[in-house]
């Protein structure tokens, strides 16, 4: 006799093997702080801050009540052209002030994908307006995450993530992750005429949680300003307090002309990213007539969500949550060096911000292909969640987590270890 017929979810996830997830989501119930539940009332610690974002920690009433109430003034209404309303105006101010650079503008989109695609079309523009329109290469590392749009899957150095798209922007160029002499190289091999940028991650995210090397940012700088290529910093996974400051670049003394950022701005309780723009890349569309940017999503400036990125702000000034980052980065560090006691893992990457991983040995994953994927299963079943990348499990807890929750998380990881390692 044959069970129950069990029905696939209509439900298509992100970056999901469907066959597998379609009969058997995971579905979350609730949430509060740094901890979540499941339909079954299992709680979970969320030691990813769900996709990296949930800066402030679940269920703040101040967030969701603010948005509460801007949408029951004027939830939404298109800012294109003349039109605006009061949430984004203030919040840009609040960016702008925040910002590395004094008198930055803000382009606002709907999420991290959305400001890369704003970013990277603007540095184009930019050039264009100013008589340059062949500088157009826009230059990534290897290893980079900058969404899945289209130019950020073209500026994806994670291969993975391109294959079966076919060929998107072609004038784009990959560099190694760690070598600025090779930015360098490439610039000049291209010809700094037809360069328009060099985008950057301060820590790589999606690509293995890959910190930068002592000096690098501030070289990259250096060359960007030398040969007249505009510096893109990747801040949607770093800013909000993820590295200690409210942006992430000003932790080096580096000063972009463009940065993205999203996740952090609202905690990811509303959808909403964006783009600061420094001084020189805004004055020619600010200060002279008939210099349009022909670009903006549909919800940019949306209102409900702006309220929502105010009330975020209000708490991680008023808490001191931005400096946790950096405060607690060491913490975090320690906590996932446990993982080095066992043979199945090859490194453990950490210490800039609060962001980590743990990589799982070649040899391990050469017996184990979905050792990736087991790993984040048994720590789940330990009640904690991780998330994976291709070769390792990232760590990115909320910035209100406390000792008591990595000690909760040392526990989990070292018993997930070993039982894995009984399968090496």
């Amino acid at each position: 006799m044959k069970g129950p017929l069990v029905m696939a979810s209509a439900f298509w996830h992100p970056f999901a093997d469907m066959s597998k997830v379609s009969k058997k989501p995971f579905i979350i119930e609730k949430s509060d702080d740094v901890y979540v539940w499941d339909k079954d009332g299992k709680r979970y610690l969320d030691a990813t801050a769900s996709l990296w974002y949930m800066n402030v920690g679940h269920g703040r009433k101040e967030i969701i009540d603010a948005a509460h109430r801007q949408a029951e003034k004027l939830p939404v209404y298109s800012t294109f052209g003349d039109f605006s309303n009061e949430p984004a105006e203030t919040l840009a101010e609040m960016l702008s002030e925040r910002a590395p650079e004094p008198g930055s503008k803000i382009f606002f989109a709907g999420g991290g994908g959305e400001a890369v695609e704003t970013a990277a079309k603007l540095a184009r523009r930019y050039f264009s307006v100013l008589g340059k329109p062949e500088k157009l290469y826009i230059i990534h590392r290897h290893h980079s995450y900058h969404g899945t749009n289209g130019l950020g899957t073209s500026l994806a150095g994670i291969p993975a993530n391109k294959v079966g798209f076919g060929p998107m922007v072609r004038e784009s160029e990959e560099v190694p992750t760690h070598d600025a002499e090779a930015l360098e190289a490439s610039i000049v091999r291209l010809g700094a005429e037809n360069v328009a940028a060099f985008i950057v991650e301060p820590v790589i995210g999606a690509g293995g949680v890959y910190p930068p090397q002592p000096g690098y940012l501030e070289a990259v700088a250096q060359i960007c300003e030398r040969h007249d290529v505009l510096l893109i910093v990747d801040a949607v996974i770093c800013g909000f307090g993820r590295l200690g400051g409210w942006f992430s670049p000003e932790r080096f003394g580096v000063k972009p002309d463009l940065i993205t950022f999203a996740k952090g701005v609202t905690s990811g309780y509303l959808p909403l990213g964006g783009v600061v723009v420094s001084p020189k890349v805004a004055a020619p569309f600010w200060d002279e007539p008939g210099n349009v940017f022909r670009h903006g999503p549909t919800y940019a400036g949306h209102p409900t969500c702006c309220a929502a990125g105010i009330a975020n702000i209000s708490i991680l000034e008023r808490e001191g949550l931005i400096e946790r980052g950096a405060q607690l980065e060491e913490e975090l560090l320690q906590t996932l060096q446990v993982a080095e006691n066992f043979s199945i893992v090859s490194e453990v990457r950490g210490g800039v911000g609060l962001l980590g991983a743990v990589e799982l040995s070649p040899t391990f994953l050469k017996s184990q292909p979905q050792g990736v994927g087991m790993l984040q299963d048994e720590m789940r079943s330990r009640g904690v969640i991780t998330r994976t990348l291709s070769t390792s499990v990232a760590f990115s807890p909320p910035l209100t987590i406390e000792k008591h929750h990595l000690e909760e998380l040392s526990d989990a990881l070292s018993d997930s270890l070993r039982a894995l390692e009984k399968l090496a």
